[in-house]
């Protein structure tokens, strides 16, 4: 049975993306100058996300390309109006009572509206097991929820050892913090997803291997007597009719070499995860012309890793598989299209005023109701 924490909740919060580790394109395996990640660019996209009424804007992570996310995200703060921002965080690279202080600052900064994905892939240079990884990742998660809930930090595991007064790093957020997003699917990952995190996020697969996922997580949060919420990251290509949608794509590849495409593939750090595994499994799955279901494309993943899919398609097209996503229980989206700013214009012209949309902090109690922010480190949480 799936179980999800929002399922009373009406809409859904529908999210766009910032390219700020590359992956902005007008051909899938090309990288014009134009687009290489660069602040002018990703900073547009994700303001542009704010003025149309998206409700969060994923910031990712890579230490091979782009910015810093934690720079981007505390440069572009103050410049956002209405926007969540959904930073990536990898487990690891920055010492927990230090990530916590900083993620607090970033938190204040937006007033509430921050968001974080917990990221538990190999640090470059460095080689984990997926056991080993998860497990820091959940010494860090542990670490930061007693930062921001206790006054005091009283940890002792297999990677961190601490001891200290965790002033001042109070979070402006309530009842916990920031909302915790979590992308994973090894048997450790889904693990630590249902005992610590607050939103289980999926890649595109066909609708009853999404439906499995959720089944499955749902089992393992009630096992630690806790729900989460679902999210799906999926590309989105829609156009005011079904046969422009579907040239577009065909238009995306058409530049593609398909050696190109496979070392953009294999050169990512996740090039070997189960997730991506998961990716290539759909896209063998897939027809002559890429859709494994309807208006499901799969053949974006012929050019990245990661997230290999796209929902095709005209506004109704688009609209009625959303709504079924959001049936199944799926209360968050994290899209993206290529270029990334044309595509964000295109689908909150055609889409995004027929969904009634929300965001997860303020719907969850995260976020003061009419309460100014406080300086850092003042008053007990209540």
């Amino acid at each position: 049975m799936i179980r999800v924490r929002s399922r009373d909740l009406e809409g859904a919060e529908v999210s766009w993306f910032a390219p700020i580790c590359n992956g902005d394109t007008d051909f899938l395996g090309e990288m014009p100058d134009q687009y290489r990640s660069n602040w002018d660019n990703a900073s547009e996209i994700l303001l542009t996300a704010d003025k149309l009424g998206y409700r969060n804007i994923l910031c990712p992570s890579s230490y091979q390309v782009g910015q810093d996310t934690m720079t981007f995200v505390s440069a572009v703060a103050p410049l956002t109006q209405n926007i969540n921002l959904l930073a990536a965080v990898r487990c690891g690279e920055i010492h927990p009572p230090m990530l916590a202080r900083a993620i607090a600052t970033l938190d204040h900064i937006l007033k509430g509206r921050l968001t974080i994905n917990i990221i538990s892939s190999n640090l470059p240079g460095t080689q984990m097991d997926s056991a080993s990884r998860y497990q820091r990742s959940r010494e860090v998660i542990e670490i930061l929820k007693q930062a921001w809930t206790q006054d005091e930090i009283k940890f002792e595991g297999q990677y961190y050892n601490i001891q200290l007064p965790s002033a001042p790093v109070k979070p402006y957020q309530q009842n916990g913090g920031p909302l915790l997003y979590f992308g994973g699917y090894s048997p450790p990952g889904v693990d630590l997803c249902a005992e610590h995190c607050d939103v289980y996020l999926m890649w595109p697969e066909t609708e009853d291997k999404i439906q499995g996922l959720m089944k499955n997580m749902s089992e393992k949060a009630a096992a630690y007597k806790r729900e989460v919420d679902f999210g799906l990251r999926v590309h989105m290509i829609v156009r005011e009719t079904e046969k422009e949608a579907k040239d577009y794509a065909k238009h995306l590849m058409s530049k593609l070499d398909a050696d190109i495409g496979k070392e953009i593939r294999e050169r990512a750090l996740d090039a070997k995860s189960y997730g991506v595994s998961r990716q290539a499994d759909m896209r063998n799955q897939s027809d002559n012309d890429g859709f494994v279901e309807p208006n499901l494309w799969t053949g974006i993943g012929r050019a990245r890793s990661g997230c290999g899919a796209a929902i095709v398609g005209n506004p109704e097209q688009v609209l009625e598989k959303l709504h079924r996503y959001m049936k199944m229980g799926i209360r968050s989206f994290i899209f993206s299209g290529y270029p990334h700013l044309e595509e964000c214009k295109l689908f909150a012209e055609h889409v995004l005023p027929h969904i009634k949309t929300i965001s997860l902090p303020e719907e969850l109690g995260r976020i003061p109701k009419n309460t100014p922010g406080t300086p850092l480190g003042i008053g007990k949480r209540k």
